[in-house]
């Protein structure tokens, strides 16, 4: 497998278990201070910022640990 779609498969498995942990926080912070169990939009779009933000990351970081080890 190229070194690109290592690094593409590592970067979007970690990017989905991130936004997923942070879209789960947010919703039990807001569980924690309404006391109801609501999730809003603004929640979804920050679960897939965080998502495409570490992706981005983990994308350029990991592409670069797979060329230097190819190497």
């Amino acid at each position: 497998m190229s070194p690109t779609m290592k690094a593409c498969s590592k970067a979007l498995l970690t990017a989905l278990i991130n936004g997923g942990l942070a879209f789960v926080l947010m919703v039990l912070v807001e569980f924690a201070v309404s006391g109801t169990l609501h999730v809003t939009e603004p929640y979804l779009w920050a679960g897939l910022l965080v998502c495409l933000v570490v992706f981005v990351a983990q994308f350029l970081r990991q592409r670069h640990l797979c060329r230097s080890c190819d190497n």
